[in-house]
């Protein structure tokens, strides 16, 4: 219980407008973009919006001094409850801490605030010819702070990698208020152990990151998208196989099953052959329109190779942008297919990527239920949606039976739970069968080192 005494304590540090305990508002703070059960202890007694990181470790030292549970926010854009108090408490969100603090050109580096929006920090540094490359769907409005917490990746992870590949250093508050800055502009820097590297992908667990200090690459000169239709998903999965082997690495390659397909055309009363069994978006660079005519060539020439049914290169802007359309269009029209869904996210190594599919195709038949893949093919990542009707009796069984199986089968084939939303509180009860009770215990001993209260974002992980 957060007493009135201490909500004063902490409106004269962040103003009273930022501290707030109404209950409608509060409300708003409650979920995310997952798809877990809202309960009345999601619903945070108090809401703090800081806007510098003095305000935010004065705060932390208060809860900390009261045991007070805090969830760290910022556009709850996450697909697996991390962000949602499941101990009410407070809801901690760095929506107001959205300056880019620091473009240093000669370093290629960028320092902004932790609620900077992913896409404005890639059109920030696009305008000076530098390059972001990190890429999550939610890029229009999820926060750069809440990227690094989840190690957000995105479809250019195949050539590029995801978050944590370019996060240099950061600014945290520890659970006791203290500040702490890890990394720095070096390329080289093993002095002690990688705090960067520890707090990235920690899920607001350990700390509260308030700045972070990113890398950026020079932008590519030239850049088109290839669309490319097939007949079958196994032809599909072995073409991004096959030009990968070959040394053929596209900046983006994106699968969708014929599910997935349907669904987008339907959504967007799109025209696409009931034979197409399913598609890849490839984004390709390069230093020269040279470059991508090769590319395009060696891709063409694969894909004839396993029967592609139709090869479309993009041949100005506005069919780029159509191309794109399918992809970015494709969450809101899977999730119109069915009154419940439950989007996964798992990651294989990639020459496991068609076995995988297989195997949830298999799991699609054996529980009679429709689940549309589609992912990120060139890293291996993996997102099935299983859609469903939680009214009728059994469904809900059924439905978390074969989420366990395409668990079990991401573990099976060498891969993990996640490749970029994290675990938070959808698959905590999985985290034992991936890292095994020791290496758990590791994870809790770093918790409590860390956090010995136990306050900082308490029920995500395990």
């Amino acid at each position: 219980m957060i007493t009135d005494e201490i909500k004063e304590k902490i409106r004269k540090i962040v103003g009273p407008s930022h501290a707030i305990d109404s209950v409608v508002e509060c409300f708003g703070y409650s979920y995310d973009s997952s798809f877990v059960s809202m309960s009345q202890e999601n619903i945070p007694e108090l809401v703090v919006r800081p806007g510098t990181t003095e305000e935010v470790a004065n705060v932390m030292t208060i809860a900390n001094e009261y045991g007070i549970p805090v969830t760290p926010r910022g556009t709850a854009s996450g697909r697996t409850g991390g962000s949602i108090p499941v101990k009410s408490g407070i809801s901690l969100s760095l929506e107001r801490m959205k300056s880019i603090v620091e473009l240093d050109e000669g370093n290629m580096m960028i320092t902004v605030e932790a609620g900077v929006r992913t896409f404005d920090v890639y059109n920030f540094c696009a305008e000076k010819g530098l390059f972001y490359p990190p890429d999550p769907a939610s890029w229009k409005y999820s926060t750069i702070g809440g990227n690094v917490g989840e190690n957000a990746g995105g479809m250019r992870a195949v050539k590029y990698g995801v978050t944590s590949n370019y996060v240099m250093g950061l600014e945290v508050v520890k659970a006791d208020g203290s500040v702490i800055h890890t990394g720095g502009k070096a390329i080289k820097n093993v002095t002690g152990y990688n705090l960067t590297q520890l707090f990235t992908g920690s899920e607001g667990t350990l700390g509260i990151i308030t700045k972070v200090l990113l890398r950026l690459i020079p932008m590519p000169k030239a850049r088109n998208t290839m669309q490319l239709m097939f007949p079958s998903l196994d032809a599909a999965c072995n073409t991004i196989h096959r030009m990968l082997i070959a040394g053929v690495v596209p900046a983006a390659a994106e699968l969708m099953d014929k599910i997935s397909i349907q669904a987008v055309a339907r959504h967007r009363n799109l025209d696409i052959h009931s034979a197409i069994e399913a598609c890849i978006i490839l984004e390709i660079d390069g230093e020269s329109n040279v470059d991508l005519e090769k590319q395009a060539k060696q891709i063409q020439i694969i894909a004839h190779e396993l029967q592609v049914s139709e090869v479309r290169i993009a041949a100005s802007q506005q069919e780029v942008d159509e191309i794109w359309s399918i992809r970015r269009g494709l969450s809101s029209a899977i999730g119109a297919m069915a009154p419940n869904r439950f989007g996964e996210d798992i990651s294989v190594p990639r020459d496991a990527f068609p076995k995988a599919v297989r195997h949830i195709q298999e799991i699609s038949k054996k529980y009679d239920l429709t689940i549309a893949v589609y992912g990120h093919a060139g890293d291996g990542n993996i997102h099935p949606s299983v859609l469903c009707d939680l009214s009728q009796p059994e469904e809900d069984k059924k439905v978390h039976q074969a989420i366990d199986e395409i668990f079990d089968v991401a573990l099976a084939l060498g891969g993990t739970l996640s490749g970029e939303h994290g675990i938070g509180i959808t698959k905590r009860s999985y985290i034992a069968k991936a890292l095994g009770d020791e290496g758990v215990n590791t994870l809790k001993m770093i918790k409590q080192a860390l956090d010995p209260k136990g306050i900082l974002n308490p029920g995500k992980i395990w």
